[in-house]
Parts: structure tokens; C-alpha cells; sequence
């Protein structure tokens, strides 16, 4: 299988790992700065097994380029049904359950519920970029998972078709990585700040969102309970509207330090 790169990041003491701004805010927690090779290496196929064909990166995810990432801080979980009632005041899920990850909500919605929080914190929360959702998947991995190159120990880490029974979970209720988030990988799709580009070519080098291509259509990470694990991948991306609503996709939200 692929492998990838990721310089090991350095915590700072002096900051805290996990926070909330409000009763009701979502648990966060403070990654340090640190660099990352983000995307997919060309792997040359020949040879390769049909199982192995499943987890070599695709075009979307080439070519390979490091980018420096800030200080900042990440959702421990998806957003829950809970937490997106105590600011939006109304449950859009088809799953219905309060710690389950809020879903049926498009990028738009994702945008008013950060607007809220925000407005009732006085800190700035926004989607993480693609940049950071990757950095934060990872957690200092090199190789294809987090976990490892085998995706026979997915089922421990991610709700995913092979483990769902055809439905998302509660958050948290699989093993975290080694950043401590939990659900990086799978049970709902997660949207970040990037306009949807096939390529990395010219794609920013600190962090940023991507700001140039197709902007009706936003980047979305981690894959979900409906997906195969090659979906899972922490370099895998795919894409939907501002607008569109899943009963798969969901949220993870950052915010500035």
C-alpha cells in the first residue's frame, strides 16, 4: 500500500488540550503547528493486487505537497444532534438521537450554525480547511491509516459499511486517534472551507482554504458509514454542493487560537 508523510508536531504545555467556550459549545481540542505532506503519492500499479488497487491514492489526491499548518483547534467529535439544537433550534437528521452526528444539513446550514456559535462565544469558529482536516485525521500517521496499513482494523476506528448495519452512531464510540479525536474517519462525511479543485496543483502552502476553482462545490473528508474503506483513507476527497443535504454527511468545526 501507499505510504505518507506527516513531521511529527510538538504540543505546547502551556496550552490546553480540550476546551469548551459555553455549556452547550462542542468539546474542542488544541492542535499544535506542525507540517504536512498532504495528499497521495504516484504508486505504479503494475503488479499491484486487486485489493491493493483499492488503496492506492487517486488523481484527486496528487500531486503531493507539503504545507505548514498553524496552531489551531478541532471538534474531538462530530457535531451532535444536541449540540446543533442548542444553536439552531431544530433537528434536520433522518437518524434521530442526541449524541448521533447531526447529518441532513448542507454547507450553507453548516455556515449559520458557525455564525451562531460564534456570535454567542466571541470566538471565531468556521469549517476547517481541507489542510487542517487532514493534519488532524493523520495525527502525526505515515502510512495509509492512522492506525496502520491494514484496513482489517478499521471496525476498532470508524463506523463504515463494513460495521454500520446501514446507519451512523453515536459520536465517540469508536477509538480515537492519536491526537485524541474521535470519528476522523467515517460515520458522517465532514464538510471543510475548500472550493472543490481535481488536482493540488498551485494549492496553498499554509494551511489556507482553496479559494480558486469550483466554489459551488465544497470539499468533503473522512468518508461515512454508507462508504468501503478505501473512502476512509485520511488523503481520500470528494465533493458536494453548498446546498445538498445527506442523510451521510455531517460536520466537525475549527476554530482560530
Amino acid at each position: 500500500m501507499a505510504t505518507f508523510l506527516v513531521a511529527a508536531p510538538q504540543f505546547s504545555q502551556s496550552q490546553p488540550r480540550t476546551f469548551r467556550d459555553c455549556a452547550t459549545c462542542p468539546e474542542m481540542t488544541s492542535l499544535p503547528a506542525g507540517t504536512l505532506v498532504m495528499g497521495s503519492p504516484e504508486v505504479k500499479t503494475a503488479g499491484l493486487s486487486e485489493e491493493a488497487l483499492k488503496y492506492v491514492g487517486e488523481f484527486e489526491e496528487q500531486p503531493q505537497h507539503q504545507v505548514s499548518i498553524r496552531a489551531f483547534a478541532i471538534g474531538t467529535y462530530e457535531i451532535t444532534q444536541a449540540e446543533w439544537v442548542a444553536f439552531m433550534g431544530d433537528n434536520p437528521s433522518t437518524a434521530l438521537g442526541e449524541q448521533l452526528p447531526v447529518e441532513n444539513v448542507s454547507w450553507e446550514d453548516a455556515q449559520e450554525f458557525l455564525r451562531r456559535l460564534s456570535e454567542r462565544t466571541g470566538h471565531k469558529y468556521r469549517l476547517p480547511t481541507e489542510a487542517e482536516w487532514e493534519y488532524a485525521a493523520r495525527a502525526g500517521s505515515a502510512l495509509t491509516f492512522p492506525f496502520g496499513d491494514d484496513p482489517a482494523q478499521l471496525p476498532q476506528h470508524a463506523w463504515f459499511r463494513g460495521n454500520s448495519d446501514g446507519h451512523s452512531h453515536p459520536v465517540g464510540s469508536r477509538a480515537p486517534n492519536a491526537f485524541g479525536l474521535h470519528d476522523m474517519l467515517g460515520n458522517v462525511w465532514e464538510r471543510t472551507d475548500d472550493c472543490w479543485r481535481s488536482h493540488y496543483e498551485d494549492a496553498p502552502a499554509d494551511g489556507s482554504a482553496q479559494t480558486g476553482g469550483d466554489c459551488d462545490l465544497r470539499v468533503v473528508r473522512g468518508g461515512s458509514w454508507v462508504n468501503l474503506p478505501q473512502f476512509l483513507r485520511p488523503a481520500a476527497r470528494f465533493r458536494y454542493s453548498t446546498t445538498s443535504r445527506y442523510e451521510f454527511v455531517g460536520l466537525r468545526i475549527a476554530r482560530e487560537l
